[in-house]
């Protein structure tokens, strides 16, 4: 039996369905991605700072491509347009310099070094500004290798255990779980009983070093409803990697639930700040809500 042969209009055709196959295939594919691209990949942001840090972001990654395009076109030009041609044995012309095209490239990266300085300084003033009067305020103390929560307003307080992630179920229910309301102003009152730690709720896209005998503050407009997670983000020992904790952002009406859940079954007071290792420099102790500064817990 004769061995079949492609004719060329074939193997067009097959080649021709290859390409089209892969394309719709990479049509499908970004067209899933398109949410994350046109946030830059990070998270969804459920705070204004989110929305400041995702702006920056991708207003960054925009600048750069546009520089890199730029580069990698001079650089492509340069290596066609004054390539060695076949039987051609001449040095090139030697240009010692051009200043136009030195002081171009002078001028355009130092602009741009320029406008990225303002932007970022800017969006960090913006995030660290806790100067507006905050609707919830909230003492979180880090310990290895948990949270405590005092909810200053409502006099309540959640005290967090290890979570021991051993591979069992029931690992999430150990977590410790912070509360917030939506559509409200939150101000976080940082502080380490022992080592340093760093709070970090990775859908804020914001966190902030907590500092033994220091007293650091975070403020943010919660905007959207949901379940994120928390955890610590600075080495802190042994069990840093389950050091982790449940953000829950819910409606005022929820909100208020809670704070009376804790209250009824006797997690009423503060947990006290100032028993750590590190006594609080003086001045920073004037930062934090009296009641959580020396403890009111209920005993």
């Amino acid at each position: 039996m004769p061995e079949h042969v492609d004719t060329p209009v074939v193997t067009r055709r097959r080649r021709w369905a290859r390409v089209t196959g892969i394309a719709a295939v990479s049509a499908i594919a970004l067209t899933g991605c398109q949410g994350k691209l046109s946030n830059g990949f990070l998270p969804e942001a459920v705070s204004d700072s989110g929305r400041r840090v995702t702006d920056l972001w991708v207003g960054s990654w925009i600048a750069v491509l546009a520089v890199g395009v730029i580069t990698w076109g001079l650089m492509l030009y340069a290596a066609v347009r004054f390539r060695r041609r076949k039987g051609d044995d001449t040095l090139p012309v030697q240009l010692r310099y051009n200043i136009p095209v030195e002081l171009l490239y002078t001028i355009i990266p130092i602009f741009m070094v320029a406008v990225f300085f303002y932007y970022t300084a800017r969006d960090e003033a913006a995030l660290t500004d806790t100067s507006k009067k905050p609707d919830v305020t909230i003492s979180v103390v880090a310990k290895q290798w948990s949270w405590d929560f005092n909810y200053v307003d409502s006099n309540v307080y959640e005290s967090g255990v290890h979570t021991q992630l051993d591979g069992k179920p029931g690992a999430r229910a150990q977590m410790p779980v912070l509360y917030l309301p939506v559509n409200k102003r939150v101000e976080f009152v940082l502080n380490a009983r022992d080592v340093i730690h760093s709070f970090w709720v990775p859908a804020f896209m914001t966190k902030l070093d907590m500092i033994p005998g220091r007293t650091n503050k975070l403020q943010i407009v919660t905007q959207q409803e949901g379940e994120f997670q928390g955890k610590c983000a600075e080495l802190c020992g042994a069990y840093h990697s389950e050091m982790l904790f449940m953000v829950k952002i819910v409606s005022q009406a929820e909100y208020d639930k809670e704070m009376a859940h804790l209250a009824a079954i006797g997690q009423k007071g503060q947990v006290p700040v100032d028993v750590s290792r590190e006594p609080l420099v003086q001045g920073d102790s004037k930062l934090v809500p009296a009641p959580a500064l020396t403890g009111s817990v209920n005993q």
